[in-house]
């Protein structure tokens, strides 16, 4: 028997190990006895404990009977042969070799990062997390908001199925939609978007009677005789001998109403000002802005583009079109939240116009191309400087760094009176491309495509030359160059020698190169947010960060090491971003795709992403340090469903603190947003970021 045992690849102590002990059967009687005098339970939709009465009951007479047929001195369990002991013994062999297996083939070819002690149950979570499904540390589990319940055959119905084993509960307190008020955590009713159940017949063996169909109807809240439950409105229908029963599509959703209020901006479209900087269709906008402050928004963010304020002269700086549009601003008492834009636009995601860098900077870059970021193939990316000239007087005898300040400075002195009446309440510093704190690692202009980890970006002469500086002092120059098995823009990190588990980030030039690299990114936000401070002094100051959340369930987070975050595994890449952030005093704009309501067509379980686990980590780690969040949308957001799902970042219900973001910019005033249904939309969003009691009208 034990060598029929060992063929199966498993011992006892290879299951101690692995976390995969199973009780097999004639093991702790006493603990079965136990079990034997304790009533019957169960699990109810929503986690919590289920019990009948009427089961009780049955329970003691069926126990009295038993005792009565037990003879004294005798045990109430029949005793097992040894053989069956031993097949029984096999059998959890073999189930456990089978899980090891599953273990081991899914930590080494499906990058799920699973414990080393991990069980059968863990394996079961991951899978279902990937497939969109929510899963709570006690195991309750339920679809995301994005994936609904999936319903069979083109019914809105879910399966439960019920029988006299699994008696139902008693508490006449319990809500009728089925979610019993002892559930031991707290979840948010549209957690449970429970679309229907499947109640057994009367054919089951274990049937109760009559009357404990009728009461367990009566605590789902439905009739099971084929009637509609006015009160709820279901209805119930008969499929191959069980009855389905359909319930309400949505249950009731979180009331915002008596949280704190988080005022809501809309930023204006990219051409709201022109090349001329002339304001475009001020009759229009002005419309547009008289709506937007009937529903009670708070004010309008607007980009100041470097490419069109300074775009011919150095220091000469043009604000014309910024000033009529302020004071259209200010004579609607609304406020603004100003965006110093030092990158170019036309490239990216959302981009509807062009407004390059200034022609002076773009003639400058013609003679020296290594003004700009540069990948390892030579090629130019002219969004924005490159941080290696920050200190390097190549622009007309300043330096990148002085050319930002000088920029900001001329801003403060034009408008002093708005900020003087407080119309200015914000200033966003942009620190990179898209006016975001990280690389241009994954520039759409030279292929890059979703999910790709993109391409370190450091190799014109002014980095290298500093890289140089930093291998040797090390006492390593052989380290002065880039990695060589970091695939191209598109690789997947399995793809490459450098991102791949076990690759060379971890080794000691990896982790050299990395720290490096990011170091660079932590040394320019120092250095440009120590300007700002002094170009705005008392004025609230933010700088934005992007959440790149793809390649985020691999070990070494590729696309995050590509951006400049040097954030593996095994060590925390924002911490030292939150360092200087908490330094200078500013605050923190994260903007985040919402992956679960973005492109259809794109599948993001292969890119391993978690937008919810970066945002976790990125927020936490600012909100430990005081800093405060604001934020946007990054994707198209026109709907409940997105809505919603802002709504929950920019409030989470299950934080102890009570901590939420400071404001929220919506991305962004157009056609789209101005549509009746949609602006409706949008205005209940408002009031609800307000805090305020929202009456819904259903059509």
């Amino acid at each position: 028997m034990a060598t029929e045992m060992q063929r199966f690849g498993a011992s006892e102590e290879d299951d101690e190990e692995m976390g995969l002990y199973v009780k097999e059967e004639g093991e702790n009687d006493e603990d079965d006895d136990e079990k034997n005098s304790t009533p019957p339970t169960i699990i109810g939709v929503d986690g919590g404990h289920i019990t009948s009465n009427r089961s009780n009951n049955r329970f003691h007479h069926q126990q009295q009977f038993q005792d009565q047929m037990t003879p004294q001195g005798g045990g109430g369990r029949r005793c097992r042969p040894v053989e069956e002991k031993e097949r029984t013994k096999l059998r959890e062999r073999q189930r456990r070799a089978i899980t090891a297996k599953i273990l081991a083939g899914l930590r080494r070819h499906g990058n799920y990062n699973l414990r080393v002690r991990a069980d059968i149950n863990d394996v079961i979570a991951a899978l279902a997390r990937e497939a969109g499904w929510v899963v709570l540390p006690d195991g309750t589990t339920f679809p995301s908001r994005s994936q609904g319940v999936r319903p069979a055959a083109g019914a809105s119905t879910a399966v439960v199925t019920s029988s006299a084993s699994l008696p139902l509960q008693q508490n006449q307190d319990a809500s009728i939609r089925g979610i019993s008020s002892a559930s031991p955590i707290g979840m948010d009713d549209d957690a449970c978007q429970m679309k229907g159940l499947f109640v057994h017949s009367s054919s089951s063996t274990y049937d109760v009677s009559s009357s404990a169909r009728s009461h367990s109807s009566h605590m789902l809240g439905v009739e099971v005789d084929g009637h509609d439950d006015h009160l709820i409105g279901v209805s119930v229908d008969a499929v191959a001998g069980r009855q389905v029963v359909d319930m309400p599509s949505k249950l009731q959703e979180r009331d915002f109403a008596g949280t704190p209020y988080v005022p809501v901006f809309v930023l204006l479209p990219l051409g709201a000002i022109n090349m001329k900087c002339e304001l475009v269709d001020p009759d229009g906008l002005l419309k547009q802005l008289r709506l937007l402050k009937s529903i009670n928004v708070d004010g309008v963010m607007i980009d100041c583009w470097w490419g069109i304020v300074e775009a011919h002269v150095p220091q000469e700086y043009n604000w014309k079109g910024y000033r009529r549009l302020f004071q259209m601003v200010r004579e609607l008492k609304l406020k603004l939240q100003v965006v110093m834009s030092f990158h170019d636009c036309g490239g990216n995601l959302g981009d509807d116009v062009c407004i390059p860098l200034p022609h002076w900077v773009a003639e400058i870059g013609r003679s020296n191309p290594d003004i700009f970021f540069t990948d390892r193939s030579g090629r130019r990316n002219p969004e924005c400087l490159s941080w290696g000239i920050d200190k390097e007087r190549v622009l007309r005898g300043r330096t990148a760094s002085e050319v930002y300040f000088d920029y900001m400075r001329s801003f403060r002195v034009e408008f002093n009176d708005f900020f003087e009446d407080g119309v200015i309440s914000m200033i966003e510093i942009g620190l990179g491309p898209c006016g975001e704190l990280r690389y241009p690692s994954n520039p759409v202009k030279y292929g890059w495509r979703y999910p790709g980890v993109g391409e370190f970006q450091c190799y014109d002469r002014y980095m290298l030359k500093n890289l140089t500086k930093a291998a040797e002092t090390r006492g390593h120059s052989f380290w002065a160059r880039g990695p060589e098995n970091a695939g191209s823009y598109n690789s997947r990190p399995h793809e490459t020698g450098f991102f791949c588990n076990g690759g060379d980030y971890d080794s000691y030039y990896g982790r050299f190169f990395l720290n490096w690299y990011s170091q660079l990114l932590i040394n320019h936000a120092d250095r440009v947010l120590s300007l700002a401070k002094i170009a705005f002094e008392e004025t609230f100051v933010t700088t934005k960060l992007s959440g790149i959340h793809w390649w985020y369930k691999t070990d070494s987070h590729a696309a995050e090491l590509t951006a400049g975050f040097y954030n593996p595994t095994n060590r925390d890449g924002y911490a030292a971003v939150m360092e200087i952030i908490k330094k200078h005093e500013v605050g923190l704009n994260f903007s985040l795709a919402q992956m679960d309501i973005s492109d259809p067509h794109i599948d993001s379980s292969e890119a391993l992403g978690d937008p919810d686990g970066l945002a976790w980590q990125v927020m936490n780690t600012a909100w430990d340090s005081f800093i405060h969040i604001t934020s946007e949308n990054v994707l198209p957001c026109i709907d409940k469903v997105s809505y919603n799902h802002v709504l929950e970042k920019a409030k989470p219900s299950n934080d102890p603190d009570g901590r939420h973001y400071s404001a929220f910019t919506y991305h962004r005033l157009g056609p789209i947003l101005m549509e009746p249904h949609n602006f409706m939309e949008f205005e209940l969003f408002v009031k609800r970021m307000h805090g305020e009691a929202v009456l819904e009208i259903h059509e």
